[in-house]
């Protein structure tokens, strides 16, 4: 029972982090990549759905996207979702296409995305504490059901606590690979 509480633990923290990895991806050193979209999600017909779901992104050139829309009547859902995401973009409607231009990587623009990344860090460390909380409280549910004793409330809280800490300094670790990635231009 306690392995699979590690198991459980540490295939949520992974997958906290490979989400992690993902948005720090999706965040471009200033070229157009059809990635940078990905997390842009319109209201169609009641739901929330991915933009690649309904258009085709296409890489015009190095700074600009080209999103061609399977339906027209979503041309606007698909420039207002951009505009509030916050991945400072502008996008333009072109006939029933959308242009998106990529602006270059000004050092305030810089400093912006390094914010985002900074605020997007934090979230998923809470999260992973959360995931530990959450663990640590199963612990208990054991320890008062006298599948465990103390002894061993106290060494599994440790092993949690070594888990959460690992997960952290991986995050830890993405965050400054990217701060480096953006400020080196």
């Amino acid at each position: 029972m306690i392995n699979q509480l590690y198991t459980k633990t540490n295939q949520t923290m992974e997958a906290c982090i490979n989400n992690f990895q993902i948005q720090v991806n999706n965040i471009r050193t200033g070229r157009a990549s059809p990635e940078l979209l990905n997390n842009i999600y319109v209201e169609y017909f009641g739901s929330k759905v991915s933009l690649r779901q309904i258009s085709n992104i296409v890489v015009e050139d190095y700074h600009t996207l080209r999103i061609n829309m399977f339906d027209n009547a979503n041309t606007s859902l698909v420039h207002k979702a951009i505009l509030s995401s916050n991945l400072d973009l502008n996008p333009v409607i072109h006939g029933k296409d959308i242009i998106v231009p990529i602006p270059g990587l000004t050092e305030e623009r810089r400093q912006n995305l390094i914010k985002i990344i900074r605020v997007s860090a934090e979230k998923n460390r809470i999260h992973i504490r959360n995931i530990r909380r959450d663990a640590n409280e199963k612990i208990k549910l054991y320890l008062k059901n006298k599948i465990i004793g103390e002894d061993q409330e106290y060494g599994v809280q440790n092993q949690i606590q070594k888990i959460t800490d690992k997960y952290i300094k991986k995050i830890e670790n993405i965050l400054i690979l990217k701060e480096k990635e953006l400020m080196k231009f």
